[in-house]
């Protein structure tokens, strides 16, 4: 980390509005101000957002500094809190020896051999949902967000809870969908009513939490009573314990509070993000013929018409890999991120003073033309084998970076391959005329309205 200097100055500051700052024109519109920053300012710029102060980093190299290099002067900001009111205290919210414990814990269930065991159960969820698809009539438009919010679901269940529960209780989706949207609303807003009162907004987040919470706890105490064991997430949970401390509840096991934090969480994550990166990577490819008809061959010559294929067949899709990444790029789900200074950091010239907020957004260094040529053309071919020499690491960020990269990265992009590669076998598909699918970034960067598209049968 370099030292301060008498040659330290100013961070250059964004213009705003009195007492509000540049809260408003984030709030319309982000992801216009991250491209307006980006063509203004070089390293560092200082904003003003929901009355707190907020620096944003431009370059790759920097990004490393705040999430990698010193990354244990950067904690949760003040933004995650707000997550915490419904996600607990999980591994997205957590902080400090705490989060380093809940990791260690929570690390085996994501270790590549167990992910090969839960290939098999997304493969199985992906060939019936895909036969649901079939049945319907391909004269009409088809809503593939909801679809992959459906299938999504399912595969979260039973990777989580070897259950197909979606049935059994209305609204979930709804519950989650609810809780994110209010907790985005209540993120991005200066003006913030203490969670006890009872205004609308608030009542209707209080209804989908306790919807959320006597689902999540309803699984876990029948789990707990039942003493049975089951090849699923929750089931390493239950019995994952923390070996190098000897002051945790339960014999250094979770608690049903610990438990439900982190089933909420990816459950939310594993969820909402592979949907709203799938319906993103569909509409690309309804914009792509050429890629889709390249990604179609691959699929037949390495799947076949096997009716369930081999979970490692999948590994062989490298095509299917480089279009799922290219997807994440123009449209990362978890667009930006905030961490909260401890003390003061030194970025070059430039200082972040302690208890201020470093802001790090993977949509803005996935749109530098000094990385990325033509950032916004759709061009799977920039993940080509050997592109991790081009481009510096921390030039491509989908699932974060550091030791705080996403848990489940590699979960995610297994299930995203299967969902692709078997519908792009089972179907053809063309976009629907004059649609204007625009991104909306809320917590994650969702599409503002469904994708819709057009389904044909593919021959073999």
């Amino acid at each position: 980390m370099e030292t301060l200097t008498s040659s330290t100055r100013p961070v250059p500051k964004h213009p705003g509005l009195p007492m509000l700052g540049n809260t408003l024109p984030f709030m319309r519109d982000p992801l216009a101000i991250l491209q307006t920053l980006q063509q203004r300012y070089d390293r560092l710029v200082h904003l003003n957002i929901g009355g707190r102060h907020q620096y944003l980093v431009m370059t790759p190299e920097d990004a490393k500094h705040v999430l990698q290099e010193n990354h244990r002067n950067y904690g949760r900001s003040p933004a995650f809190r707000v997550l915490q009111i419904f996600l607990g205290n999980g591994l997205l919210t957590s902080d400090g020896d705490f989060w380093r414990r809940q990791r260690r814990l929570a690390q085996p269930a994501f270790h590549r051999q167990r992910l090969a065991a839960l290939a098999q159960t997304m493969i199985s969820e992906t060939t019936d949902w895909i036969t649901e698809l079939s049945r319907l009539d391909k004269s009409k438009p088809v809503n593939i967000s909801q679809a992959f919010m459906d299938v999504t679901m399912r595969i979260v269940c039973k990777t989580l809870f070897s259950s197909n529960v979606v049935g059994k209780l209305d609204g979930l989706s709804e519950a989650l969908e609810t809780l994110m949207h209010l907790s985005n609303n209540r993120m991005l807003s200066p003006f913030r009513f203490p969670m006890s009162w009872p205004t609308p907004p608030q009542r209707r987040f209080r209804r989908a939490a306790q919807v959320v919470d006597t689902f999540i706890y309803g699984v876990i105490d029948q789990r707990r009573r039942s003493n049975e064991r089951y090849d699923d997430l929750l089931d390493m949970l239950l019995y994952a314990e923390d070996e190098d401390t000897g002051d945790w509840p339960n014999s250094g096991r979770m608690s049903d509070k610990q438990l439900r934090d982190e089933c909420v969480t990816i459950f939310a994550a594993g969820h909402e993000t592979t949907a709203v990166s799938m319906a993103w990577t569909m509409h690309l490819l309804t914009q792509h013929p050429d890629v889709q008809a390249r990604l179609r061959d691959e699929v037949n010559e390495r799947l076949g018409d096997a009716a369930t294929p081999a979970p490692e067949t999948f590994r062989s899709l490298t095509y299917a890999m480089q279009v799922i990444q290219e997807s994440m790029r123009l449209y990362p789900p978890a667009w930006i991120m905030s961490r909260l200074a401890h003390a003061d950091d030194q970025i070059g010239p430039y200082t972040i003073p302690a208890g201020d907020t470093a802001l790090v957004s993977p949509y803005l260094l996935h749109h530098d033309p000094a990385n990325w040529p033509d950032p916004e053309r759709f061009d799977p071919e920039r993940f080509a084998p050997g592109w991790e020499k081009e481009r510096h690491s921390y030039a491509y960020l989908p699932f974060g970076g550091g030791p705080r990269l996403c848990i489940g990265n590699q979960f995610a992009l297994m299930e995203m391959q299967i969902l692709l590669t078997m519908l792009v076998r089972a179907f053809a598909f063309q976009p629907i005329p004059n649609q204007r699918v625009k991104p909306q970034p809320l917590i994650t960067l969702r599409p503002k309205r469904p994708v819709w598209l057009l389904m044909s049968n593919q021959i073999s």
